[in-house]
Parts: structure tokens; sequence; C-alpha cells
């Protein structure tokens, strides 16, 4: 028998999503797929993603060959550019586009081999504090790949701290002196980020890089206004697999912690932190057991966790649980466990994948 807990990528949603940011933002726009496809399988969504995408990105030159290798023929931008010169010959080679952040890897650009020139995104630091040349010298970095004969293609771009924050001034004072540092420049600019796309007109320049929302996840904080019609690409499910009666006081689960204050009907699902639920989670996360809203009870195991039944009657050995997707949003379950979506999409893990499109039977992963 197998065990029923699964992932479910819906890659209609994908599309759409896809879609929906490209209208925003007005320009071409970056499909984000590092970190696997922020968990949802990089190779399968790229090639749902192929025949409507300008590219995609990825943060290194192994993510960016597994897709070559997939056959993927669209641009593939490498966030974090080249570590040495053996990225240099593969990009070169694959027709993989660059991010040059800093001088080592401008040197390398500047003199690199092989028959065909680079692609290059030049970062600049416009008050994220991490990668980029500092603004003063975008200037003369650009100069120096233009006049390499070794660049093909020259965009400048930078990268948001706070676009996520509404309210902040940063992200406005990020645009103006990014935009003051490329005047006089003559190359495309990248600057939003999923929140610079959904929150700030201003970022939306000639490429966007659309990531946490390609995937439904809004990065905007409860209360924003939402700029696009977001769909959950991912469900986590399981299912109920035991039930148990309880009196008030019992306690459920390691160490004791929760202890039910009234007679409990508790249901043990299938599913734990060894698949990337997180362990952290307290009592009273929300879960939906047959399209109904129940709670987590319980410390979750690494294989299992417990669910509160008593309100449902009719659920039972066999009920559909889904710990996030169209019932639970993965935001509300990130802020219950003190996470952001991200990382609860990025550490899905050991449950199957299935892959669903409209017309189309469920297929699990190649």
């Amino acid at each position: 028998m197998t065990r029923p807990s699964r992932v479910r990528i819906d890659l209609d949603a994908l599309r759409r999503n896809y879609a929906s940011a490209k209208a925003l933002h007005g320009g071409r726009v970056l499909a984000v797929l590092k970190a696997d496809a922020y968990g949802h399988g990089a190779v399968a969504c790229a090639r749902a993603l192929a025949d409507g995408a300008d590219g995609f990105a990825v943060a290194f030159m192994e993510e960016a060959l597994e897709l070559r290798r997939a056959g993927i023929a669209e641009p593939i931008l490498a966030l974090e550019g080249a570590f040495d010169a053996n990225d240099l010959e593969a990009a070169a080679q694959h027709r993989i586009w660059l991010v040059v952040h800093q001088e080592r890897q401008l040197a390398m650009a500047e003199h690199a081999g092989g028959p065909s020139g680079l692609t290059v995104w030049l970062k600049a630091d416009s008050g994220m504090g991490r990668a980029g040349f500092p603004l003063a010298e975008l200037g003369g970095a650009y100069r120096r790949l233009a006049a390499s004969g070794r660049v093909d293609g020259i965009v400048l771009m930078t990268h948001f701290a706070r676009a996520d924050e509404p309210d902040a001034r940063a992200t406005a004072d990020q645009v103006a002196a990014f935009d003051r540092a490329c005047a006089g420049l003559d190359a495309p600019r990248s600057l939003a980020n999923s929140a610079g796309i959904l929150q700030w007109p201003s970022a939306r320049h000639a490429w966007g890089r659309a990531g946490i929302l390609l995937y439904g996840a809004d990065p905007m904080p409860a209360g924003a206004p939402k700029a696009a019609s977001l769909r959950p690409v991912m469900t986590l499910e399981s299912e109920v697999f035991a039930v148990r009666s309880l009196p008030a006081g019992a306690p459920v689960g390691y160490g004791g912690g929760f202890v039910t204050r009234r007679p409990t009907r508790a249901g043990l699902v299938a599913i734990g932190y060894a698949d990337g639920y997180p362990r952290v989670a307290p009592a009273g996360t929300p879960v939906a057991v047959d399209g109904r809203r129940a709670a987590l009870i319980g410390r979750v195991s690494m294989d299992m966790l417990t669910v509160d039944l008593t309100d449902l009657p009719e659920a039972g050995i066999g009920s559909r649980v889904e710990l996030w997707g169209r019932q639970v949003d993965v935001n509300a379950m990130a802020v219950a466990a003190g996470t952001i979506a991200y990382e609860l999409l990025c550490n899905v893990k050991r449950v199957p994948r299935v892959y669903e499109e409209a017309g189309k039977a469920a297929a699990p992963a190649a």
C-alpha cells in the first residue's frame, strides 16, 4: 500500500501566474526556477512555461545545465554568476547568461575565451548591501565590459531589500539611485523582483524577475493591495490513517506540551518534518480536512502529525488533509510556523510530486 502523502503541482496555475506577472510588469519577465523551482521541480516547470516565458533564472551553473540537458532552449540566467573559469566556459558553450557582481567576475568576463561572447547582467548594489558593484563604479564596469570584445549583450540590474514593505521608502530610494547611476549607459535594466512587479510601478523596466509570485504565494504582507490574481501552484496533502478518542487532560505527542481540554477525536496524519512540514508549527496551526477547517495538535513528528477531528464527526480514516494549498494559504501557514512561504515550499522533500494540467491525467514527476 502506498503512503498517501504527496505534493500536487498545478501547471495551469503556474502558467496563469506567469501571464499575470508579465501583463502587470509590461516588459519581458524571467521565470525564476532556482532551488528546483522553489520545491516545485525546475525541469517540469520550465517545460510547462517554455512556450510563453521570455527566459528563466536559476542560482548557479549546475541548475542552468540541468535545464539545458532537459532540452530547455530559452535564455537562462545564472544569478550568482561564474565561480571559476569552468563556469565561464560552460556559460559560453551552453548560452547561459551570467550575472557579474564583483571585480573577480568582471575580470574573468573581460578575458573570456571561446568562440562566442557572453550575455552579462551587470549587478549594482543600490541598497541591498549584499552583492553588486557600488553605484559609483557601475559606469566604469559597464564600459570595461563593452570595450572587452567578449560580451555580446549587457543588462543592468539591481535587487531590492524591502520591496515587500509597501510603506517603506527604501525601495523608491533604490529605484531613484539606480536610475541615476544608469544614466547615459545604453543597456536595458532589470529591477523588479516579485514584490517589485506587484507593488512598485517605477521598478518595471525592461526585465522583471518573477520568483515567489510564480508559485502563487504573495510576497506582500497581509492587508496590502493585491496587484495580481495569484493561484497556489503547490498543494501539500496526506490522509488520516488512524483515529483515537482521547479524554480531557490527555497529552498528545512528544514532550506532552499539548494537553486536550475536552474529549478529543485525534486523527493521525501520514506526514511530518522529514517531508518538509515544519517541526516548529504550533498547536492550532490551520489544516483542512475533507475541505473543512481543522487544526494541528501536539508536536510534529518526523513521519506523522496529529489533527483535531472533534468538530468533524464525518472525518476519519482516509480523510484528505491539506497542509497548504488552495484551502490553507501557505503564507498563513508560514506565519503560524514563524517562517516565510519561500522556506516552506523549498523544504518539501521525500513526498512524490504529481503534476496536473487541465484535460490531462495527473502525472508523477519523471
